[in-house]
């Protein structure tokens, strides 16, 4: 079953989503991520920013498909129904991505936006009552912000 992880409380969800990426790929992980497709470019640029010492190999799926195999993270609009070699899912949009349960692990970034919170909490709402486990990660109270 999907593990499913929410990280409610982030300042900057793509600055946020940058430094978990890297540490993701650390591990040796290659993570898909679904983002919207106006977000994409500016959440490569993040992780290539990272800084002078990381180099974190990122594509979008208009790579051709000789760069994305070899990418560790690769930014989609949409996820795949039949993910190949990826271990994690990184949910940055409003809905549940399509076929999550195919995969190992499931994270979703939640910011400080009222808005963004709600969507969050119906995608929590959906997980559950799929029989989902989900583990809750409040990275804004480390820095002494209210979460949900």
């Amino acid at each position: 079953m999907t593990e499913v992880a929410f990280h409610f409380g982030a300042a900057d969800k793509l600055a946020y989503a940058s430094r978990l990426l890297r540490k993701a790929t650390g591990s040796g992980a290659r993570v898909l991520v679904c983002v919207d497709a106006e977000q994409s470019q500016a959440l490569q640029d993040s992780v290539w920013g990272l800084g002078a010492t990381d180099f974190i190999t990122v594509c979008d799926t208009q790579a051709d498909a000789f760069v994305q195999q070899r990418s560790v993270i690769v930014l989609t609009d949409k996820a795949p129904q039949s993910p190949s070699e990826f271990g994690v899912l990184v949910n940055l949009q409003a809905e549940v991505p399509a076929g999550f349960a195919q995969y190992p692990r499931l994270i979703e970034i939640v910011s400080q936006d009222a808005d963004d919170r709600a969507q969050a909490r119906l995608r929590w709402k959906q997980y559950s009552a799929g029989g989902y486990p989900i583990v809750r990660h409040d990275v804004g109270s480390k820095a002494g912000v209210q979460n949900p």
